[in-house]
């Protein structure tokens, strides 16, 4: 047990001491982690409020009623709400099971362009239950949604997608819908990276368009690592999302997660939560500029959320090499496929970076001109930079420690 405890220390020291840039993580508050924490990992709760295959479920029924009724206010919808799901993947596959039969046709987004492995990687349970189709980006780096009405015509999917896992631009959510609907499809939007975002007004929401929409509560939306369901009640009588979560995918809900899922969504009502998340954007476009500033290249150019794409092919690097790089001197990112990238998923010839973690700590737009420049010196110089990268980053990791 104390070799836990010290490793578990060991993970807040480095937390504490690098400056964090992959765009799926952040920093929880004390109050989210408190309840992750809770003696509520103890309780068993196959089922659904009022309906549980376990006794002693009183509390936990009221609390996740509870959790549900957040999210309603937090998305400002009566939408049909299932916060069960233990990830976003969990949340897709469910979608998935209740929408689609094996072998039907997906339409996403294809993953060397920005999409997600659940979207319909031919390894992944996605791609081996399902057809899978992928549309692309233009050349500026955009969904071309040109092509997506070609392929939903030509390929007549049951299912299109609209979602992405590195992809930094506004998503035209009504024409994915017009898209889908004049094709005879349905339409799931996964919102995981941008759930935050939405949630304060500043990037248009897909809850009007889609079918169903799927997310997790971690990345901008600063909660507990888990996933949630949301879709109209005449979609959730038909398709029957609740049935698909349990008993289709999964067992019992972990209720100490809901728990911390409820807290987050409550701190996402307060007025303080659209500031942060104003500062995500600021941030990511402070740090965008920082880059293209010194001749490092951009995906599409710029960001209108919380990631960007840094293309290396300039600078003959690949993704896997700068990764270890900026490891080495306390920024943390992961590699990356850049679209219509020769190098395989292992090495790519990218990187990508986020501003919610550092945002969350209270970095600003000045510090992220900082971190540009720590960035920009160790892809041009390499391990030559690495001392002035490492004191920028004690310096910023210092002034804004973990609390």
């Amino acid at each position: 047990m104390d070799k836990v405890f010290e490793l578990i220390q060991r993970e807040q020291n480095r937390q504490n001491s690098t400056i964090e840039l992959i765009a799926s993580e952040n920093f929880v508050s004390e109050s989210v982690l408190k309840a992750a924490g809770s003696c509520l990992t103890n309780k068993y709760a196959e089922g659904y409020p009022g309906r549980r295959y376990y006794g002693g479920c009183e509390v936990v029924d009221e609390l996740e009623e509870y959790c549900r009724q957040k999210w309603q206010q937090v998305f400002a919808t009566d939408y049909h709400v299932n916060v069960q799901p233990l990830s976003g993947t969990h949340a897709n596959m469910t979608a998935y099971a209740a929408l689609l039969r094996p072998g039907d046709t997906i339409l996403s987004l294809d993953l060397q362009m920005g999409g997600h492995i659940s979207h319909g990687l031919p390894i992944s349970m996605t791609g081996r239950l399902y057809n899978i189709e992928h549309y692309g980006l233009d050349g500026r780096g955009y969904i071309d949604m040109g092509s997506v009405e070609d392929m939903a015509k030509r390929t007549q999917p049951k299912l299109i997608i609209a979602g992405a896992s590195a992809y930094s631009r506004i998503i035209d959510f009504e024409r994915f819908a017009r898209i889908a609907h004049e094709n005879g499809a349905l339409l799931m939007v996964d919102m995981a990276h941008i759930a935050g975002l939405v949630a304060a007004g500043l990037h248009p929401s897909p809850i009007p368009y889609a079918d169903v929409v799927t997310t997790t509560t971690h990345k901008t939306l600063r909660g507990p690592r888990g996933g949630m369901i949301l879709c109209n009640q005449e979609a959730a009588d038909k398709y029957n999302f609740n049935k698909a979560v349990f008993p289709g995918i999964q067992g019992g809900p972990l209720m100490h997660v809901i728990a911390a899922k409820a807290v987050c969504l409550k701190e996402a009502l307060q007025p303080e939560f659209k500031v942060y998340q104003q500062g995500i954007i600021d941030n990511a476009q402070a740090l965008c500029k920082g880059l293209l500033s010194r001749d490092i290249k951009i995906v599409s150019g710029g960001t209108d959320n919380h990631l960007m794409l840094v293309d290396l092919t300039n600078y003959d690097l690949t993704g896997k090499a700068v990764e270890k790089l900026l490891d080495a001197v306390n920024i943390t990112c992961n590699k990356n496929t850049i679209p219509n990238d020769p190098k395989s998923p292992f090495v790519t010839s990218g990187v990508r970076l986020g501003t919610a973690a550092v945002t969350s700590r209270g970095m600003n737009t000045e510090d992220m001109d900082k971190i540009a420049e720590a960035i920009a010196m160790m892809i041009k110089e390499g391990e030559a930079a690495s001392e002035k990268a490492r004191a920028i980053v004690a310096e910023l990791t210092a002034k804004y420690p973990l609390k």
